[in-house]
């Protein structure tokens, strides 16, 4: 046999072993890699242990330590003082109710008493621990109240004190029964809709619906007797912060600011402004609004308040300068050009067009006009100009210059439809024609804005209250110094500061008037221009003191924690303003007016207060 036929025969051979060799080294590679895997599988395990332990023990640490700071505060002697004896009355002696909420549902509520105030803590606390660790609960909001004061009240009481109050304004917590083992804080009657102010009770449905929801004993039947109550209150989020709450008539259950300086005002003006931000909609519309109580959207839609949103917005790009801002402002005002807009037959007008009332307003051109221009003098363009002349152009054709007056309300195809309808169309369109001037120096809208100047004064506008006329005498001003123009503006503030202080609402239009005129005041001062009025009529230091009052009381109607903690969806609404009287509305509307006053008090808060405003209250 040849060496080459030999050399056949013996590579089958090593073969066979090298298969066998790999086999097992195979089976080796197998028996490391399912070995590391179980390791890491293991070791994955036990780290997601260790994590979820420490996160549920993080969780559990941080409502312990934030309920301990709490505490600290609210069962100091001092508090013991302030509340005196048996504050929850002879029944219940004392009463504690903790509020948590991880910031994505209504607060859940937890409340003991107790024949010392220790006790009714740890009555409390011992079901709101309890809560905690059981679901591992991540309370971002702790809120406590203590019963500082309560009386007993008939079904005939109620009924009264409800019938006076505005709604949600009666500031009652009840109790159902005397020793407090039914009892529900001012938030939840008011916030779940639990006070009927249209019929003056109790609506029971809504009670049971709450409760039942709650996870809470249902109510079966009312007696003739409750105990109305109100509560010191303190409020802790994640910053571990304690915050006492306030417990005046109108600012009950928020927080107190103060000094209510220009860095609250701008924190609070970026805040609210970001929060208009996320409602907007890719197809350059906002969500309008919500009923928060029970987290449902505000149906239709009003092409004004999507105006004067863009010119929120226009302010936040003024305080951040951030560029992402203007894609989004061009879609909110693409918006309306491509979905709002109405055209003259000769090209030559524009109408901003309501499809929800099927009609053209005098305002919608007003505050559109307005938005663009403020759109286009913070980016130093002139992309909308055209758009801007149309649109005055349309304001023109619905003023007659030779009285003043305008032409309120226009079907589609331009016929009249209502001569007056609000007010507020007059100076929102006066206003706009002020800034078109500022824009382009054209003399035919500064003409048409005196001509209708002139009729205010005429008729005497100041009787309004009016911030539109406001924000016209201040753009006015700029360009024309008529010492009338400076007192007829001037007096708009004076003549109302009383029913401005008197303001049982946060009506935030009243500090948007009162910094529109603070601007035109600093202009005759630092202008040196002679206004009679100055120092016959118009009381600075009352001016100011209004000027502060109004920033306060307009954080009654601003969503801060503490109150958002009681909607149905807090992260919602929190950070916007609300109208408390219409259901706790949250609408564009009602951040977009607030910002506006906020933003102008942060510009000139460091001149008011060298003119005199306190810094704190």
């Amino acid at each position: 046999m040849s060496r080459r036929s030999r050399r056949k025969k013996y590579i089958p051979k090593n073969k066979k072993k090298s298969s066998a060799a790999n086999d097992a080294a195979r089976s080796r590679r197998f028996l490391i890699i399912a070995a590391v895997v179980i390791i890491a599988i293991v070791a994955t395990v036990i780290v997601s242990y260790i994590l979820d332990n420490n996160r549920k023990n993080g969780i559990i640490d941080s409502f312990e330590d934030r309920a301990a700071l709490i505490k600290s505060e609210a069962l100091s002697s001092d508090i013991l003082d302030e509340i005196g004896e048996n504050p929850a009355g002879e029944d219940a002696e004392y009463a504690v109710f903790l509020s948590l909420s991880d910031g994505s549902e209504r607060a859940n509520i937890f409340s003991g008493t107790g024949k010392s105030l220790d006790d009714a803590w740890s009555s409390a606390y011992g079901k709101a621990d309890a809560f905690v660790k059981e679901r591992i609960y991540d309370a971002v909001w702790l809120k406590a109240d203590v019963v500082n004061s309560s009386q007993s009240m008939t079904d005939a009481e109620l009924s009264s004190a409800l019938s006076e109050s505005t709604e949600q304004y009666f500031r009652y917590g009840l109790a159902l029964k005397p020793d407090f083992s039914e009892a529900l804080l001012e938030e939840e009657l008011n916030c779940a809709k639990i006070y009927d102010y249209e019929n003056h009770c109790i609506d029971f449905e809504y009670l049971n619906k709450y409760l039942q929801k709650a996870g809470r004993a249902t109510v079966s039947l009312l007696g003739g007797e409750y105990t109305a109550f109100t509560c010191v209150s303190w409020f802790c989020g994640n910053d571990g912060k304690v915050l006492r709450l306030q417990d005046g008539e109108l600012s009950y259950g928020r927080r107190s600011i103060d000094p209510l300086d220009a860095d609250f005002a701008r924190a609070i003006c970026l805040d609210s402004s970001k929060y208009l931000e996320q409602q907007l909609k890719e197809d350059g519309s906002f969500i309008y609004g919500y009923k928060p109580r029970f987290d449902n959207e505000i149906s239709g839609y009003n092409i004004l308040r999507h105006a004067g949103s863009i010119w929120t917005l226009v302010i936040r790009y003024e305080m951040t300068g951030d560029e992402a801002l203007i894609p989004k402002i061009e879609s909110a005002i693409d918006y309306v050009i491509d979905n709002a807009l109405i055209y003259s037959d000769d090209g030559e007008s524009a109408y901003v067009f309501d499809a929800d009332d099927d009609e053209i307003k005098l305002g919608g051109d007003g505050i559109m006009l307005v938005a663009l221009t403020e759109y286009m003098e913070a980016l130093d363009t002139d992309k909308y100009m055209d758009i801007a002349a149309l649109l005055g152009n349309g304001i023109l054709s619905m003023l007659d210059q030779s009285t003043g007056k305008y032409t309120h309300v226009l079907n589609p195809d331009l016929s009249v439809k209502e001569e007056f309808r609000t007010v507020y169309y007059d100076g929102e369109a006066s206003f706009a024609l002020c800034r078109l001037y500022g824009m382009t120096k054209d003399e035919k809208w500064l003409s048409a804005a005196e001509a209708a100047v002139g009729n205010f004064i005429r008729e005497d506008y100041t009787k309004y209250r009016d911030h539109w006329i406001a924000y016209t005498m201040n753009e006015l001003t700029k360009y024309v110094k008529n010492e009338e123009y400076f007192t007829f503006a001037l007096r708009n503030a004076q003549e109302n500061l009383d029913r401005i202080n008197r303001l049982d609402r946060t009506a935030p239009t009243c500090l948007e008037l009162l910094m529109a005129t603070y601007e035109v005041y600093e202009r005759i001062i630092d202008e040196g221009i002679s206004v009679g009025y100055l120092t016959s009529g118009f009381d600075l230091d009352y001016f100011l003191e209004t000027i502060l009052n109004r920033a306060d009381a307009q954080l009654d109607g601003y969503f801060f924690p503490e109150y958002a903690m009681y909607m149905r969806d807090p992260a919602a609404v929190l950070n916007a303003f609300f109208a408390r009287e219409d259901g706790f509305r949250t609408r564009i509307d009602d951040t977009q007016h607030s910002v506006g006053g906020y933003y102008l008090y942060y510009l000139h808060y460091d001149r008011l207060v060298d003119l005199g405003m306190a810094v704190s209250r």
